[in-house]
C-alpha cells in the first residue's frame, strides 16, 4: 500500500507548473536525454511501479510513458481501453483507491477532463495527465522541449497554430504563456480555443512579456512565424465530423504555398499520428524544416522529466 503522503503533485493540467518549474523540468528532459545517448539510465523510480490507464489508443504514448517508466526504474503496467472501463464498470473514485494500494504513480489517458481530475482527487499517489479532450500537456512539454533545443531561450519567440482549437492547442498556449512565447492561433469560424482557456492566462501572458493573437486567416497567422503547428482536423471521438469538417478546415492546411508566407527557415511541427494530404502535405511534413519526429522523440525524454518531478515533489 502507498503510503499517506502530506503532500502531493499532479500533472491535471498545463497550468498545474510554474515557470520555474517548467524550466527545471526542461532541464532534468534534457539531461537525462543527453545522458540516455551515453547509455546512463537513472534510477529515479527504482521500485516504484506506474499504472498507464489508457481509454484511448496510442502509439507514442503507450511506447514513451512505458519505457520512459523503464529507463527511469520503475515497472509500467499497462490497462487497455476494455479492462477498466472507467466509470461505467466501476466508478473512478474506486478505480483511483485500487490503483493507490499497488502503484506509485497514474498515468491517465482518458476522454473526460473530470476522470484525470476524479483519479487525482481520489488518489493518494500521482496522476499525471497523458491526453484528455481538454488538454494534452505532456505533448505540449515535449513540443516546447523541441524549440528549446533548436532555439534556446523562447521568450520572444512566435508559434502558430493553425487548425481545431482543441485540447493540444490549449496546453500549447497554456504553456507558452509562461514562457514568453507569441502565440498565434487560426481556426474556422467557431473552432478557436476556448474563451476560458486564453482568459485563464492573460496574466501568463502580461508578466512574461508573451502575446496571444487569433484569426481566421492561416497567411496572416504564419507571417512571424518561427514555427508553425497543425494537428489532425478530427479528434478521436470526433470520427463522425472527419468529412463535414474537410472543407471548413482545407483553408489551413499546411503547404508549400503557405509556408512560403512565413519566415524562411521556419520550423513545422505536428503532434502525431498525421492525416497525410489533408492537414498537412508530405512536401511539408517530411521537408527539411520539418521536426515532427524529433516531438514524438522528446515526448520520452520530456515525460520523463514529469515523472520524476512529480516523484520527487510527492516524496
Amino acid at each position: 500500500m502507498s503510503p499517506i503522503r502530506d503532500h502531493k503533485r499532479d500533472f491535471r493540467r498545463a497550468s498545474d507548473f510554474s515557470t520555474a518549474e517548467l524550466n527545471k523540468i526542461f532541464s532534468m528532459a534534457s539531461e537525462m536525454k543527453a545522458a540516455l545517448k551515453q547509455g546512463k539510465l537513472s534510477s529515479v523510480l527504482a521500485g516504484k511501479s506506474v499504472a498507464l490507464v489508457f481509454e484511448k489508443p496510442s502509439l507514442r504514448t503507450r511506447a514513451t510513458f512505458d519505457l520512459g517508466t523503464v529507463q527511469l526504474g520503475g515497472h509500467p503496467v499497462y490497462f487497455a481501453p476494455s479492462e477498466i472501463g472507467l466509470g461505467r464498470r466501476e466508478t473512478v473514485p474506486d478505480v483511483a483507491h485500487n490503483l493507490e494500494r499497488w502503484f506509485d504513480m497514474i498515468v491517465a489517458r482518458t476522454f473526460l477532463q473530470s476522470s484525470v481530475e476524479a483519479l487525482a482527487d481520489n488518489a493518494r499517489i500521482p496522476v499525471l495527465n497523458a491526453l484528455s479532450d481538454d488538454e494534452h500537456p505532456c505533448q505540449a512539454m515535449a513540443d516546447y522541449l523541441t524549440l528549446i533545443e533548436k532555439f534556446g531561450d523562447l521568450k520572444g519567440r512566435s508559434l502558430t497554430y493553425l487548425g481545431d482549437g482543441n485540447n493540444i492547442c490549449h496546453s500549447l498556449i497554456v504553456i507558452g504563456s509562461k514562457l514568453g512565447m507569441h502565440i498565434s492561433v487560426a481556426s474556422p469560424e467557431g473552432y478557436a480555443p476556448r474563451e476560458a482557456v486564453v482568459g485563464s492566462v492573460q496574466e501568463d501572458f502580461e508578466s512574461s512579456g508573451g502575446s496571444y493573437t487569433f484569426t481566421h486567416d492561416a497567411a496572416e497567422a504564419v507571417a512571424k512565424a518561427d514555427a508553425i503547428y497543425t494537428d489532425v482536423w478530427a479528434s478521436m471521438g470526433q470520427e463522425d465530423e472527419a468529412e463535414s469538417r474537410k472543407p471548413l478546415f482545407a483553408p489551413y492546411q499546411i503547404n508549400a504555398a503557405l509556408v512560403a508566407k512565413a519566415p524562411e527557415g521556419a520550423l513545422i511541427m505536428h503532434d502525431l499520428p498525421a492525416h497525410r494530404g489533408e492537414e498537412i502535405t508530405d512536401e511539408v511534413l517530411d521537408g527539411l524544416n520539418s521536426v515532427v519526429f524529433d516531438q514524438a522523440e522528446n515526448r520520452l525524454h520530456a515525460q520523463k522529466g514529469v515523472m520524476a518531478f512529480l516523484h520527487a515533489e510527492s516524496a
